[in-house]
C-alpha cells in the first residue's frame, strides 16, 4: 500500500528561508508517530507544513491520492463557548473532514456516534462543552476529527494543561484508535513520556543545533543525539 505521506528532501521554513535540514518520511497507516523537541525548535513549522497551511520552501511532499486528514490542535485554540454541546462540537468534524457532496443525514448522524463511542463520550452528549474536565475535553476533541473517518490524525501538544492521569488515558486511547482503524497518528509534543510506549516511528527537531532525526523508535530513541537531549528523560527506551 502507497505511503499516506511521504517527502523527499522536504524544506520547512519561512519566506523562502529553511528551519530545519531536509527531511525525509513516509507515514504509513497504523503507524504512531512522535514529532518532539523543546518549544521553538520547529514542531509547529514542520506540522503546518505537512497539513498543507503552509508552503515548504523546498523538496518534495505527496499524499495519497482521496487522503482525509484531521487535525487536533492545542486545546487553547479552541473555544470553549463556540458551539455550546458536546454532540455539536463533534458535528463540527463532518465540515472539514467530508465533501459538500455528503451522505444522507442518517449517515453522517452514524458517523458521529462512532466517534462518540470511540472515545468512550457518548455519555457526555448533550453536556455543555465547556463544563468538562481538561481529559473529556481532549477526548471530544479527538471524537471531532473522527468523525470526519480519516486516514491520518495529527495532533497538537494533545496533553498540554493535563495530569499524569490523564495524559496516560489520552494516548492509551490513541494507541487503541490507531490499531483498532489502521489509522495513522502523529502527535507534535514536547513531553517525552509517552514516546517509549506508545510510538512506533520518531521525528526529533531542533533548529537550533540544525537537527532532525527520523526512523523507528528504537532507532532513533538510540541515537547519540536523542541521548543527548533526552536520556534522563528515557530510561526505558
Amino acid at each position: 500500500m502507497a505511503s499516506l505521506v511521504s517527502t523527499v528532501g522536504l524544506r520547512v521554513g519561512y519566506a523562502g528561508r529553511p528551519l530545519l535540514p531536509a527531511i525525509d518520511l513516509a507515514i504509513e497507516p497504523g503507524q504512531i508517530w512522535a514529532l518532539i523537541g523543546r518549544n521553538g525548535g520547529g514542531k509547529s513549522t514542520l506540522l503546518r507544513t505537512l497539513l498543507g497551511l503552509q508552503p515548504r520552501v523546498g523538496g518534495r511532499m505527496e499524499r495519497r491520492a482521496g487522503l482525509r486528514v484531521a487535525y487536533v490542535p492545542q486545546r487553547g485554540d479552541h473555544d470553549p463557548a463556540v458551539p455550546g454541546r458536546v454532540r455539536d462540537v463533534v458535528r463540527g468534524g463532518l465540515d472539514r473532514g467530508w465533501s459538500f457532496l455528503k451522505p444522507s443525514a442518517l449517515l453522517d448522524r452514524g458517523a458521529v456516534e462512532r466517534a462518540l463511542a470511540a472515545t468512550e463520550t457518548t455519555a457526555l452528549a448533550r453536556h455543555p462543552f465547556a463544563t468538562l474536565s481538561e481529559g473529556q475535553k481532549q477526548r471530544v476533541l479527538i471524537a471531532r476529527a473522527l468523525a470526519g473517518e480519516p486516514h491520518l490524525l495529527l495532533l497538537d501538544e494533545p496533553t498540554s494543561a493535563m495530569d499524569p492521569v490523564n495524559e496516560e488515558a489520552i494516548f492509551s486511547l490513541l494507541h487503541d484508535l490507531s490499531h483498532q482503524r489502521d489509522l495513522a497518528i502523529l502527535v507534535a509534543s514536547h513531553q517525552m513520556s509517552f514516546v517509549p510506549r506508545f510510538a512506533s516511528h520518531v521525528v526529533m527537531v531542533d533548529k537550533d543545533d540544525g537537527l532532525v532525526e527520523i526512523g523507528d523508535r528504537v532507532a532513533v530513541l538510540s541515537c547519540t543525539a536523542c541521548r543527548r537531549k533526552y536520556g534522563d528523560l528515557l530510561p526505558h527506551a
